[in-house]
């Protein structure tokens, strides 16, 4: 497991602060320290004027479940796919390419002015169908508070469906919290009202926070201290009124957590593992649907030891694993889940410097990455595609699969229609 002391973001951007050279260039990967007020979001207000509901009932969904895999945290052909021998995640090469799936060996991100390199931009270029330009909101150097401008997938496939939001998840890691709310875009015909669900242990902290307050044995001083905390979690999503993401599914899963794992945070996973136990958990208890599972550690490799970046890939491998296994276990979703696998971006290949897996600077190795997809209605090929195919295909594909329409994405970028049967 990686070392859980590493503060990478804060070492980061001391690094930054103190070569202005390249400040300009590590923008993906910093912290965020508090802001002034000039800086901070809006205030609170009401939600972006809401859809209307659809004219009519939305329809059942009952098509193949997806699970999305952001295998994140920025990760390179050469480790992953390029060679067979070479491989840091052979499940995912040997059992789910070889035997089961297909491989796209040339994806790229855009290498147009303003399209960024790094986590949040390819999440978001993943979940909306769009390459575009984010600035953080805040309008603060070394922040990365972004925000959809058109809908994304979920929101798409729940507008179509009538699916609960507790079906349709994101499972986020502990030290990416402005990746909290990408849950809907700010576009008016969609947005929170068709909203996904995160998991993460930033919300299992404001669930504990919550489950605290209702006790009568607190003393005035503890009730005040833990309310403010409790605000100034949920006032982070500023667009909605009520911000109490909760529902009697979600409060069962977290009581189900806090009683395996205790309230601490010292017995439960962390890191990528915490993500592989979320979505495995909640594949037994919520059932979802469309599940994107983000996730990061091989961005670790920002503080120069290779070790660091090889070993998150293969946690992430084994992490594919378990949640395929638990899949084929599962009788609801053997032969009716199909695996999508892409990284949020690339790292660059540039032995000069004296840490070569870097993602800010806009290199041709940074912008090459993979995808590759798994099960029914998927075509088995031992043969890679190695026609150019660019990222934000994936969101039109997941449309495709699920039978939803995504009226917003690029569609010159197609739907990687090679691998649909």
């Amino acid at each position: 497991m990686l070392h859980e002391s590493i503060d990478r973001r804060r070492f980061l951007y001391q690094a930054a602060a103190g070569a202005v050279t390249l400040s300009a260039g590590l923008t993906g990967c910093e912290p965020k320290a508090g802001l002034p007020e000039e800086n901070q979001p809006p205030p609170a207000q009401p939600q972006l004027p809401q859809a209307e509901a659809p004219a009519g009932p939305r329809l059942p969904y009952k098509g193949p479940n997806v699970i999305l895999v952001r295998f994140g945290g920025g990760v390179r052909r050469l480790e992953t796919i390029q060679a067979p021998e070479a491989t840091h995640c052979p499940f995912l090469y040997h059992e789910l390419y070889k035997k089961r799936g297909f491989l796209f060996n040339n994806i790229d991100i855009a290498s147009t002015p303003g399209i960024d390199t790094s986590h949040g931009q390819g999440t978001l270029y993943l979940l909306t169908g769009k390459f575009d330009h984010y600035e953080d909101i805040t309008r603060k150097p070394f922040a990365d508070r972004y925000e959809a401008k058109i809908p994304t997938i979920f929101e798409y496939f729940r507008k179509h469906y009538d699916v609960p939001d507790h079906q349709a998840l994101i499972i986020n890691g502990e030290d990416r919290i402005n990746e909290e709310f990408y849950t809907f875009s700010n576009h008016h015909l969609f947005g929170v009202r068709y909203r996904s669900t995160v998991l993460s242990l930033y919300r299992f902290k404001s669930y504990l926070l919550r489950e605290e307050l209702k006790s009568a044995k607190l003393a005035d001083k503890e009730q005040e201290e833990k309310t403010k905390q409790l605000r100034e979690m949920e006032n982070k999503d500023y667009r909605v009124q009520d911000r109490r993401v909760t529902s009697p599914e979600l409060d069962a899963f977290w009581a189900d957590w806090r009683e395996y794992y205790g309230r601490t945070g010292l017995v439960n996973p962390r890191g990528d593992q915490v993500l592989t136990e979320l979505a495995l958990r909640s594949i037994r208890q919520l059932r979802p649907k469309l599940m994107m599972i983000n996730y990061q550690d091989p961005d670790y490799v920002h503080w120069g030891n290779p070790n660091f970046y090889t070993r998150a890939i293969s946690i992430i491998d084994d992490g594919i694993r378990q949640i395929y296994n638990a899949v084929q276990a599962d009788p609801a979703y053997r032969d009716n889940t199909v695996f999508l696998i892409v990284p949020d971006c690339g790292r660059d290949n540039n032995r000069c410097m004296s840490v070569s897996f870097q993602h800010h600077f806009n290199s041709k190795c940074a912008h090459e990455i993979f995808a590759i997809a798994a099960g029914p209605g998927i075509a088995h090929s031992v043969t890679a595609v190695d026609r150019p195919r660019q990222q934000i295909a994936v969101a039109a594909a997941v449309g495709k699969i699920m039978k939803f329409p995504t009226e917003h994405v690029d569609t010159a970028a197609g739907y990687l229609e090679e691998m649909l049967l």
